[in-house]
């Protein structure tokens, strides 16, 4: 398991350097989260938060929804693991509410 959190921690890299450079959106909070916290921490605590985080807000108005942790988690069955199949329905729902339509899970 700590093997697919280290990868998942990379994941998380990822969508913050993605946002950065696609979306224009220079999600700094995140990174130090991410950073500090690990990939795996901050993303169960950004999920499992009753309101979205800024850095989704800012991706919604952006129309970037597929850069944000919950696509992350919820397009991605590989990551399934390591959530709670309740964090995964939050995760989905918050992207529904928004009107994203998540892909095919991979």
């Amino acid at each position: 398991m700590q093997k697919l959190e280290a990868q998942f921690e990379q994941a998380m890299f990822d969508i913050y350097r993605r946002a950065k450079a696609e979306a224009k959106y220079n999600a700094s909070i995140f990174l130090q989260m991410v950073t500090t916290r690990g990939g795996f921490d901050t993303a169960r605590y950004l999920i499992n938060q009753p309101k979205p985080s800024d850095g989704y807000t800012h991706l919604y108005e952006r129309g970037r929804l597929d850069l944000t942790v919950e696509a992350l988690v919820v397009e991605n069955r590989h990551w399934h693991p390591l959530f709670q199949p309740e964090e995964i329905e939050r995760a989905q729902k918050r992207l529904i509410d928004y009107g994203y339509l998540p892909r095919a899970v991979a």
